[in-house]
């Protein structure tokens, strides 16, 4: 059975200080509130690695994670962190390809491929991302645009390593803009993503990933988004940074 998976992406925000308060109001609401069955995943920036970890400390069923990680192992690389010295600092997830990393930072889908491999040497579970922008999906070319970001990136992979990547799905019109894929448009999406899973690595090797939504899921918008089959959870922007916003989502399930 595949997880139910609410990752907060802090992106770059949050002084140490701000970071440790949105910590702590999240371990001790997720306590307090009893959630359970949700597997809860905070991606703040990488000075706050450490000290986020070790705020979770032993509470079960929330983890860290990075934003990001390097194509390569080690070197003379000024200004990267790679797998290895990510999980050395307890992190159990990074996300790869987000539409920011693809759009200002030119990453394309052989570089990902590069980090999706390098995470997985080192034990880490990447939450790769794939979208279409508003210009793709107005051409009606976003299903098979959103495809083959999975084929480039990650069709290389044997079905026991796709089976240890989370995806999210992210309708890159509606990060930050306030709009919203439907429910059914969310669904339909996955579902596509699912079954072009499906016909590289088989029906049951699809049903077990976990395919999250990305694009402005709110407390509002939570409960709907997360009612379709194959919706299994949410990549988190700017209610991540909001506890009591985080933990409503998390508890809409």
């Amino acid at each position: 059975m595949r997880k139910k998976i609410i990752a907060g992406n802090w992106k770059m925000n949050l002084t140490f200080d701000e970071g440790q308060k949105l910590t702590s109001e999240i371990v001790n609401m997720y306590k307090d509130e009893q959630v359970s069955d949700v597997t809860v995943v905070l991606n703040p920036p990488f000075p706050h690695l450490f000290p986020v970890k070790k705020l979770i400390g032993d509470t079960a069923g929330i983890f860290v994670g990075a934003q990001n990680c390097s194509d390569k192992d080690s070197g003379a690389y000024t200004g990267e962190t790679s797998a290895s010295i990510i999980a050395s600092f307890g992190a159990q997830y990074v996300i790869i390809g987000h539409s920011e990393r693809r759009e200002y930072f030119k990453e394309d889908n052989e570089l990902l491929a590069l980090k999706v491999k390098k995470a997985l040497e080192n034990g880490l579970t990447p939450i790769f991302c794939c979208g279409e922008s508003l210009e793709i999906r107005e051409a009606g070319t976003h299903e098979s645009n959103v495809k083959f970001q999975l084929t480039d990136s990650l069709f290389s992979l044997s079905a026991e390593e796709i089976q240890k990547v989370v995806i999210a799905y992210e309708p890159i019109w509606a990060i930050g803009t306030g709009k919203t894929a439907s429910a059914d448009q969310a669904q339909e999406m996955h579902q596509a993503l699912r079954r072009h899973l499906a016909s590289k690595y088989g029906k049951e090797v699809a049903a077990e990933i976990s395919i999250l939504y990305g694009g402005s899921m709110k407390p509002d918008n939570a409960k709907e988004l997360l009612s379709k089959e194959d919706v299994d959870g949410g990549l988190i922007g700017g209610a991540s940074l909001k506890s009591r916003d985080f933990i409503d989502i998390v508890k809409s399930y």
